[in-house]
């Protein structure tokens, strides 16, 4: 079974109502600084960590004298406007004294259904992650609407996990595991350990969350454990409110556990590998032979490029002799492509009047 100390990257999910007070809709402060020192554990044993946080729209209705109920989409924006600030300064605060330096990132729907946006926040969040940082995800609220919404914060920690090849999600709740029927009304309900598959019998044990603060109900999560899970990343499930909680976790607090199949980056080779290409790389001897050891196909080792593609489109990557070796997610367009091929990668800043990323494509985003 998965755990946080066999870990090497771990995404956390953390609910508006473990960050915010219910009936003052204050931050719980000593709770977040309980957590802070729970990432700087996790770090000290050399495990990447990102967080996916909710509260600025919590934090921001509190501030402007908002009501708790369901706010129009407009006051709901104008709530995030203000509770992003607030929460981006909290967790810096609370992250310092550990000498850990906090990133706001904000993304929404679009931001992983269009592939271009998809490289850039990877490319952004890895990083972030090799400088040290701790990104702090949350979704745009403050322009996001229905249509490019994730609509909660569960499924954005799947696929930010999933982004990110991480091989641990963590999910703090307002509940300490999946169960049989909801605790809150069935006291005959069973807490389930570890769930290897997500059947349909799993899924109709779902129901919906009984927080007043938090949108994600049981379904939510599952859905988050079926996007994870596919893609190598195993899910725990816990109660979040307690003080230090992922210590609680790693200590045997109670929990579910969704079994993850196969690993991240295996799980992400294959997802390349079954793309329909746009686009044709070939490549010289030197570049093949890189390819092969594991190495980003860079620019200088391009001989031809076919096709007309955008960044984020995946290509197929031919050997000198026509033998296709794999296939890959373009970092460039076509344009550019043809523009930089065969030049060194310091040369590209000078062909296309801006700095551009060293790799055509990165062997994080290739299937060889």
């Amino acid at each position: 079974m998965a755990t946080l100390s066999a870990a090497s990257r771990v995404v956390v999910k953390i609910g508006s109502a473990l960050l915010v007070d219910r009936q003052t809709g204050a931050l719980r402060q000593d709770w977040l600084v309980s957590l802070a020192a729970d990432v700087a554990w996790l770090k000290a044993a050399g495990k990447d960590v990102i967080l996916v946080s909710s509260g600025s729209i919590a934090l921001g209705r509190g501030a402007l004298g908002l009501p708790r109920t369901d706010l129009p989409l407009e006051q709901s924006q104008a709530a995030a406007a203000v509770g992003q600030i607030r929460l981006a300064r909290a967790y810096e605060e609370a992250l310092a004294p550990h000498g850990i330096t906090a990133a706001q990132v904000l993304v929404t729907l679009e931001d992983s259904e269009n592939r271009r946006r998809y490289l850039n926040s990877r490319a952004t969040l890895e990083t972030l992650i090799g400088l040290g940082a701790v990104p702090i995800v949350n979704e745009n609220d403050t322009i996001a609407t229905d249509e490019i919404r994730y609509g909660d914060n569960d499924r954005l920690a799947a696929q930010v996990a999933v982004t990110v090849g991480a091989d641990v999600l963590v999910l703090l709740s307002d509940v300490d595991g999946f169960y049989s029927a909801n605790p809150a009304l069935d006291p005959a309900a069973k807490r389930f350990d570890r769930i290897t598959t997500i059947t349909p019998e799993i899924e109709a044990m779902a129901g919906d969350g009984v927080s007043g603060l938090s949108k994600g109900g049981m379904i939510t999560k599952l859905l988050a454990a079926k996007m994870a899970t596919a893609a190598g990343c195993a899910m725990a499930i816990t109660e979040g409110s307690v003080l230090s909680p992922l210590r609680a976790l790693d200590l045997g607090a109670a929990s579910t556990w969704f079994t993850a199949h196969g690993d991240p980056q295996a799980a992400r080779k294959r997802w390349i590998a079954a793309m329909k290409t746009r686009g044709v790389l070939t490549v010289d001897k030197g570049a093949a032979q890189a390819l092969m050891t594991g190495n980003s196909l860079l620019p200088a080792g391009v001989r031809h490029v076919e096709g007309d593609f955008g960044r984020g489109d995946p290509l197929a990557i031919l050997g000198p002799d026509g033998r296709k070796l794999g296939q890959g997610l373009s970092r460039y367009t076509a344009e550019e492509a043809r523009a930089i091929q065969g030049h060194r990668s310091d040369e590209i800043e000078a062909i296309l009047g801006y700095s551009g990323r060293a790799a055509l494509i990165h062997r994080d985003d290739m299937a060889v």
